[in-house]
């Protein structure tokens, strides 16, 4: 075919444990990602924020902000009084009822991204969200600010884990989830827009993170009804001790890990025209 469809896929948790950063790590020499975002809060970043070096000039690599994973990298006395980030389901409805300590949540912000630049010496590529939290009330805002602050704004792109409700509605698989985070990312993309950042268009790659959907078949679905600039997630990687003391989705990440490496996945990109990049495209 000689025109491409350009698409993001991109990894999500690098550094959340060394099973998942290795498996990212090899998804992207082989050239089947064009980007991962890293958890800069966890120990397995600093452990593995070297192996990414080498492939700067390959994949985008971007900040995978985390309040609910982990430990924050300084004290938190409101949101994280026991040293550990609450659970989303504990952060979630104080964010909706503007509960959250704004002035912790903007510092945190600030330490996740010297995390980043410390490890590689740049600027993350862009940012978004461990379940997505950089779109939620408190966290938004301070995170637009914190960016412009540091000079970023048209440097660096912002993952918007919204689509069109009609796309949303043609794939089954994860759609419920969709639609929630549809609704909560309302508004994101244009107070990026309005303060300079440029964001994806069309966000699909949601999953039940178990072994219920064959890996097959969720990216079918995540590579269809796309966007105009859009962007899929996905969650490859190895399981070992430490991912199960820290994440319910284990076997999941092996299957997507199997099947973006396969033969399969490069037939589903050449028989749909679609070509990685890692980062939207301008209009």
């Amino acid at each position: 075919m000689s025109s491409f469809r350009s698409v993001i896929l991109c990894a999500d948790d690098f550094g959340l444990a060394d099973g998942v950063s290795r498996g990212i790590v090899e998804l992207a020499e082989m050239g089947r990602l064009s980007a991962t975002g890293a958890m800069t809060n966890m120990p397995g970043w600093r452990r593995a924020a070297r192996s990414l070096m080498p492939l700067r000039d390959r994949i985008a690599v971007g900040l995978h902000l985390n309040f609910t994973a982990g430990s924050p990298l300084g004290p938190m006395p409101r949101l994280a009084p026991s040293g550990r980030f609450p659970d989303l389901k504990d952060l979630l409805p104080k964010a909706l009822k503007r509960q959250l300590p704004g002035g912790e949540i903007a510092q945190e912000i600030s330490r996740q991204i010297e995390a980043f630049e410390e490890a590689l010496g740049h600027a993350p590529a862009f940012v978004d969200g461990h379940q997505h939290v950089h779109v939620l009330p408190a966290i938004r805002p301070a995170l637009i600010q914190a960016l412009n602050a540091r000079g970023y704004a048209g440097r660096v792109w912002l993952r918007d884990p919204s689509d069109k409700a009609m796309a949303i509605l043609r794939r089954p698989i994860g759609r419920s989830k969709a639609l929630i985070v549809k609704s909560l990312a309302r508004g994101f993309a244009r107070s990026a827009h309005a303060a300079g950042f440029r964001t994806n268009k069309g966000f699909s790659g949601f999953a039940p993170l178990d072994l219920s959907v064959p890996a097959a078949r969720v990216f079918e679905e995540a590579f269809s009804k796309l966007g105009a600039h859009p962007l899929v997630m996905c969650h490859p990687g190895y399981v070992d001790d430490e991912l199960r003391a820290l994440d319910p989705a284990l076997e999941s990440r092996v299957e997507e890990l199997n099947y973006l490496k396969s033969d399969a996945f490069r037939d589903l990109l050449e028989q749909r025209g679609l070509r990685l990049v890692p980062r939207p495209e301008a209009s």
